[in-house]
Protein backbone atom coordinates (compact mmCIF):
# COMPACT_ATOMS: atom_id res chain seq x y z
CA UNK A 1 0.00 0.00 0.00
CA UNK A 2 1.28 3.58 -1.12
CA UNK A 3 1.10 5.46 2.04
CA UNK A 4 -0.62 9.28 2.07
CA UNK A 5 1.01 11.42 -0.07
CA UNK A 6 1.13 15.38 -0.23
CA UNK A 7 -0.90 16.98 -2.83
CA UNK A 8 0.45 17.53 -6.02
CA UNK A 9 -0.40 20.65 -6.28
CA UNK A 10 1.71 21.67 -2.99
CA UNK A 11 4.33 20.06 -4.59
CA UNK A 12 4.55 21.75 -7.27
CA UNK A 13 4.05 25.26 -6.15
CA UNK A 14 6.61 23.92 -3.49
CA UNK A 15 9.12 22.80 -6.17
CA UNK A 16 8.79 26.00 -8.20
CA UNK A 17 9.26 28.28 -5.73
CA UNK A 18 12.04 26.57 -4.06
CA UNK A 19 13.87 26.48 -7.47
CA UNK A 20 13.76 30.11 -8.19
CA UNK A 21 13.83 31.04 -4.61
CA UNK A 22 10.75 33.46 -5.33
CA UNK A 23 6.70 32.93 -4.60
CA UNK A 24 6.57 35.29 -7.44
CA UNK A 25 8.72 33.69 -10.31
CA UNK A 26 6.75 30.57 -9.45
CA UNK A 27 3.50 31.87 -10.14
CA UNK A 28 4.41 33.36 -13.06
CA UNK A 29 5.81 30.09 -13.79
CA UNK A 30 2.76 27.86 -12.91
CA UNK A 31 -0.34 30.85 -14.16
CA UNK A 32 -1.17 30.91 -10.44
CA UNK A 33 -1.15 34.29 -8.06
CA UNK A 34 2.06 34.68 -5.32
CA UNK A 35 -0.78 34.45 -2.41
CA UNK A 36 -2.09 30.90 -4.51
CA UNK A 37 1.81 29.57 -4.37
CA UNK A 38 1.63 30.35 -0.37
CA UNK A 39 -1.11 28.66 0.78
CA UNK A 40 -0.06 25.83 -1.95
CA UNK A 41 3.12 25.89 0.42
CA UNK A 42 1.77 26.55 3.68
CA UNK A 43 -0.25 23.50 3.25
CA UNK A 44 2.32 21.53 2.44
CA UNK A 45 4.29 22.53 5.61
CA UNK A 46 1.33 21.75 7.47
CA UNK A 47 0.79 18.24 6.10
CA UNK A 48 4.90 17.50 6.90
CA UNK A 49 5.07 19.35 9.65
CA UNK A 50 8.26 21.01 9.28
CA UNK A 51 8.79 24.62 7.67
CA UNK A 52 10.37 24.70 4.81
CA UNK A 53 11.07 28.42 4.20
CA UNK A 54 12.49 31.11 5.95
CA UNK A 55 9.82 34.09 5.06
CA UNK A 56 11.72 37.66 4.97
CA UNK A 57 10.90 40.82 3.69
CA UNK A 58 10.11 40.28 0.26
CA UNK A 59 12.65 36.99 0.50
CA UNK A 60 11.48 33.45 0.87
CA UNK A 61 14.52 31.40 2.18
CA UNK A 62 14.60 27.14 2.24
CA UNK A 63 15.77 26.24 5.34
CA UNK A 64 17.91 22.85 5.73
CA UNK A 65 14.88 20.56 5.95
CA UNK A 66 13.71 22.44 2.47
CA UNK A 67 16.72 21.85 0.61
CA UNK A 68 16.79 18.59 1.10
CA UNK A 69 13.40 18.18 0.21
CA UNK A 70 13.54 19.78 -3.02
CA UNK A 71 16.43 18.09 -4.01
CA UNK A 72 14.04 15.00 -3.62
CA UNK A 73 10.83 16.83 -4.93
CA UNK A 74 12.99 17.57 -8.06
CA UNK A 75 13.99 14.34 -8.54
CA UNK A 76 11.09 12.38 -8.10
CA UNK A 77 9.59 15.43 -10.94
CA UNK A 78 12.40 14.54 -13.46
CA UNK A 79 11.45 10.44 -13.21
CA UNK A 80 8.10 11.50 -13.62
CA UNK A 81 8.95 13.61 -16.70
CA UNK A 82 11.06 11.25 -18.06
CA UNK A 83 8.72 8.26 -17.77
CA UNK A 84 6.17 10.50 -19.30
CA UNK A 85 8.21 10.72 -22.43
CA UNK A 86 8.81 7.08 -22.59
CA UNK A 87 5.10 6.49 -22.77
CA UNK A 88 4.15 9.08 -24.95
CA UNK A 89 6.84 8.32 -27.80
CA UNK A 90 8.14 5.25 -29.64
CA UNK A 91 10.90 3.10 -27.63
CA UNK A 92 13.44 4.49 -30.35
CA UNK A 93 12.17 7.75 -31.20
CA UNK A 94 11.51 10.91 -29.39
CA UNK A 95 12.57 14.14 -29.16
CA UNK A 96 16.88 15.07 -28.54
CA UNK A 97 17.42 18.88 -27.63
CA UNK A 98 21.59 19.05 -27.68
CA UNK A 99 23.72 22.13 -27.01
CA UNK A 100 27.37 22.12 -28.54
CA UNK A 101 30.23 24.59 -28.81
CA UNK A 102 30.27 26.26 -32.21
CA UNK A 103 33.14 24.85 -33.35
CA UNK A 104 32.14 21.30 -32.62
CA UNK A 105 29.09 21.40 -33.87
CA UNK A 106 30.19 23.13 -37.79
CA UNK A 107 33.39 21.03 -37.46
CA UNK A 108 32.69 17.53 -36.02
CA UNK A 109 28.93 17.19 -36.05
CA UNK A 110 27.48 18.20 -38.83
CA UNK A 111 29.74 17.02 -41.18
CA UNK A 112 29.28 13.65 -39.41
CA UNK A 113 25.32 14.10 -38.65
CA UNK A 114 23.87 12.51 -41.51
CA UNK A 115 25.15 9.14 -40.08
CA UNK A 116 23.23 9.82 -37.16
CA UNK A 117 19.65 10.81 -39.34
CA UNK A 118 20.13 7.87 -41.59
CA UNK A 119 20.16 5.48 -38.27
CA UNK A 120 17.24 6.94 -36.39
CA UNK A 121 15.20 9.09 -38.81
CA UNK A 122 12.42 8.94 -35.80
CA UNK A 123 14.31 10.72 -33.69
CA UNK A 124 13.79 14.54 -33.97
CA UNK A 125 16.78 17.09 -33.03
CA UNK A 126 16.15 20.49 -31.78
CA UNK A 127 20.05 21.69 -32.00
CA UNK A 128 21.62 24.72 -29.97
CA UNK A 129 25.10 26.34 -30.66
CA UNK A 130 26.14 26.82 -26.95
CA UNK A 131 29.11 27.99 -25.23
CA UNK A 132 29.96 27.32 -22.11
CA UNK A 133 28.20 25.03 -19.47
CA UNK A 134 24.32 24.51 -19.37
CA UNK A 135 21.96 25.26 -16.20
CA UNK A 136 20.12 21.31 -16.67
CA UNK A 137 17.88 22.62 -14.44
CA UNK A 138 16.43 25.80 -15.51
CA UNK A 139 16.92 24.65 -19.57
CA UNK A 140 15.04 22.30 -21.58
CA UNK A 141 18.21 20.98 -23.07
CA UNK A 142 18.71 17.29 -22.86
CA UNK A 143 22.39 16.87 -23.49
CA UNK A 144 25.49 19.09 -24.39
CA UNK A 145 28.95 18.07 -25.44
CA UNK A 146 31.37 19.77 -23.19
CA UNK A 147 35.27 20.24 -23.63
CA UNK A 148 37.13 20.11 -19.90
CA UNK A 149 38.91 18.34 -16.96
CA UNK A 150 35.37 16.40 -16.79
CA UNK A 151 34.76 18.04 -13.45
CA UNK A 152 31.61 19.82 -13.40
CA UNK A 153 28.39 20.10 -10.73
CA UNK A 154 25.37 18.89 -11.18
CA UNK A 155 26.20 16.76 -13.83
CA UNK A 156 26.73 13.21 -15.35
CA UNK A 157 29.05 12.51 -17.65
CA UNK A 158 30.53 9.84 -20.05
CA UNK A 159 34.16 10.57 -21.69
CA UNK A 160 34.43 10.92 -25.79
CA UNK A 161 37.89 11.41 -26.29
CA UNK A 162 40.94 13.31 -25.64
CA UNK A 163 42.20 16.34 -27.44
CA UNK A 164 45.31 16.63 -28.85
CA UNK A 165 46.88 19.02 -31.41
CA UNK A 166 49.12 18.77 -34.21
CA UNK A 167 50.19 21.24 -37.00
CA UNK A 168 49.03 22.55 -40.05
CA UNK A 169 49.32 24.12 -43.05
CA UNK A 170 48.58 25.24 -46.58
CA UNK A 171 49.98 23.35 -48.84
CA UNK A 172 51.87 25.84 -51.06
CA UNK A 173 53.51 26.55 -47.76
CA UNK A 174 55.58 24.07 -48.10
CA UNK A 175 56.78 24.65 -51.21
CA UNK A 176 58.55 27.71 -50.03
CA UNK A 177 60.64 25.97 -47.34
CA UNK A 178 61.58 22.34 -46.49
CA UNK A 179 60.08 20.61 -43.21
CA UNK A 180 62.18 17.42 -42.11
CA UNK A 181 61.64 17.89 -38.73
CA UNK A 182 60.43 20.37 -36.01
CA UNK A 183 62.51 22.70 -35.66
CA UNK A 184 62.34 23.61 -39.18
CA UNK A 185 58.78 24.79 -38.44
CA UNK A 186 60.37 27.80 -37.01
CA UNK A 187 61.36 29.40 -40.29
CA UNK A 188 57.24 30.01 -40.59
CA UNK A 189 54.93 32.23 -38.90
CA UNK A 190 53.17 30.34 -36.25
CA UNK A 191 49.69 31.12 -35.33
CA UNK A 192 48.26 30.71 -32.39
CA UNK A 193 45.17 31.24 -29.96
CA UNK A 194 45.34 34.53 -28.08
CA UNK A 195 44.24 32.45 -24.38
CA UNK A 196 46.54 29.13 -25.20
CA UNK A 197 49.39 30.79 -25.73
CA UNK A 198 51.89 28.25 -24.20
CA UNK A 199 50.35 25.14 -26.84
CA UNK A 200 53.52 26.16 -29.48
CA UNK A 201 56.04 25.90 -26.48
CA UNK A 202 55.23 23.00 -25.54
CA UNK A 203 54.60 21.00 -28.41
CA UNK A 204 58.26 22.02 -29.45
CA UNK A 205 59.20 20.78 -25.73
CA UNK A 206 58.30 17.50 -26.99
CA UNK A 207 61.20 17.20 -28.90
CA UNK A 208 63.15 19.94 -26.66
CA UNK A 209 63.37 22.65 -29.54
CA UNK A 210 63.58 26.32 -27.83
CA UNK A 211 60.89 27.82 -29.20
CA UNK A 212 61.98 30.61 -30.73
CA UNK A 213 60.55 31.32 -34.24
CA UNK A 214 61.94 33.43 -36.83
CA UNK A 215 58.82 35.56 -37.76
CA UNK A 216 56.95 35.53 -34.72
CA UNK A 217 53.40 34.61 -34.18
CA UNK A 218 49.61 36.32 -34.61
CA UNK A 219 47.48 35.56 -32.42
CA UNK A 220 43.17 34.71 -32.93
CA UNK A 221 40.33 34.71 -30.96
CA UNK A 222 39.86 30.71 -31.22
CA UNK A 223 40.91 27.41 -32.94
CA UNK A 224 38.75 27.50 -36.18
CA UNK A 225 40.52 31.08 -36.68
CA UNK A 226 44.08 29.62 -36.79
CA UNK A 227 43.35 26.63 -38.66
CA UNK A 228 41.22 28.98 -40.84
CA UNK A 229 44.42 31.60 -41.22
CA UNK A 230 46.55 28.49 -42.46
CA UNK A 231 44.20 27.11 -45.08
CA UNK A 232 44.94 30.76 -46.63
CA UNK A 233 48.68 30.08 -46.10
CA UNK A 234 49.38 32.97 -43.37
CA UNK A 235 51.48 30.33 -41.24
CA UNK A 236 51.34 27.00 -39.63
CA UNK A 237 48.41 26.62 -36.99
CA UNK A 238 48.12 24.22 -33.92
CA UNK A 239 44.72 22.54 -34.21
CA UNK A 240 42.38 19.35 -33.51
CA UNK A 241 42.88 17.24 -36.66
CA UNK A 242 39.18 15.95 -36.15
CA UNK A 243 38.15 19.28 -36.55
CA UNK A 244 39.89 20.64 -40.28
CA UNK A 245 39.51 16.59 -41.23
CA UNK A 246 37.54 18.04 -44.20
CA UNK A 247 40.06 20.84 -45.34
CA UNK A 248 42.83 17.57 -45.01
CA UNK A 249 40.64 15.41 -47.45
CA UNK A 250 40.30 18.21 -49.63
CA UNK A 251 44.10 19.09 -49.43
CA UNK A 252 43.56 22.71 -48.03
CA UNK A 253 45.59 22.01 -45.21
CA UNK A 254 48.05 19.09 -44.81
CA UNK A 255 50.31 18.03 -41.47
CA UNK A 256 53.81 18.90 -41.70
CA UNK A 257 55.05 16.87 -38.80
CA UNK A 258 52.88 14.26 -37.74
CA UNK A 259 53.74 14.68 -33.93
CA UNK A 260 50.90 15.07 -31.72
CA UNK A 261 50.36 17.15 -28.16
CA UNK A 262 48.15 15.08 -25.88
CA UNK A 263 46.22 18.27 -23.88
CA UNK A 264 44.94 17.84 -20.49
CA UNK A 265 41.24 18.16 -21.51
CA UNK A 266 39.09 16.24 -23.21
CA UNK A 267 35.99 15.74 -24.46
CA UNK A 268 32.35 14.72 -22.93
CA UNK A 269 28.67 14.22 -23.41
CA UNK A 270 26.71 15.27 -20.31
CA UNK A 271 23.57 15.32 -19.38
CA UNK A 272 22.12 16.43 -15.26
CA UNK A 273 22.48 14.59 -13.10
CA UNK A 274 20.51 11.91 -11.34
CA UNK A 275 18.30 12.25 -14.84
CA UNK A 276 17.10 8.51 -16.33
CA UNK A 277 18.28 8.63 -20.17
CA UNK A 278 15.59 8.73 -22.43
CA UNK A 279 15.23 6.60 -25.38
CA UNK A 280 16.73 9.55 -27.72
CA UNK A 281 19.54 10.37 -25.29
CA UNK A 282 20.42 6.62 -25.05
CA UNK A 283 20.51 5.98 -28.65
CA UNK A 284 22.57 9.25 -29.36
CA UNK A 285 25.14 8.87 -26.21
CA UNK A 286 25.83 4.87 -28.24
CA UNK A 287 25.85 6.74 -31.63
CA UNK A 288 28.24 9.49 -30.50
CA UNK A 289 30.90 7.32 -28.30
CA UNK A 290 30.77 4.10 -30.64
CA UNK A 291 31.60 6.81 -33.69
CA UNK A 292 33.91 8.13 -31.29
CA UNK A 293 35.96 5.26 -31.06
CA UNK A 294 35.66 4.06 -34.87
CA UNK A 295 37.57 7.34 -35.86
CA UNK A 296 39.64 6.50 -32.59
CA UNK A 297 40.83 2.94 -33.97
CA UNK A 298 40.86 4.07 -37.26
CA UNK A 299 43.20 7.17 -36.80
CA UNK A 300 45.74 4.49 -34.79
CA UNK A 301 45.48 2.16 -37.40
CA UNK A 302 46.72 4.59 -40.52
CA UNK A 303 49.35 5.50 -37.80
CA UNK A 304 50.82 1.88 -37.53
CA UNK A 305 50.71 1.48 -41.17
CA UNK A 306 52.44 4.85 -41.82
Amino acid sequence: MIKRLPPLKALQAFEAAGRTGSFQTAAAELFVTPSAISHQVKSLEEFLGVELFERKTRKVTLTLTGETYLESVSNAFLHIEVATQRASSSHSGGELKLAVAPAFLDRWLLPRFHDFTNRHPDIELDIHSSIGEIDFKQSHIDMAVYFGDGRWKGVESTFLRPSYLVPVCAPLLLEQEKVDEPADLLKFRLLQVKKRPDEWTRWFQLTNTPFHPSQGTISFSNGMNTANAAAKGLGVALTDPSLVSEEIEQGELMIPIDLVLQLPTSFYLVWQQNRPLTPAMMVFKDWITGRMNREKNEAEALSILS
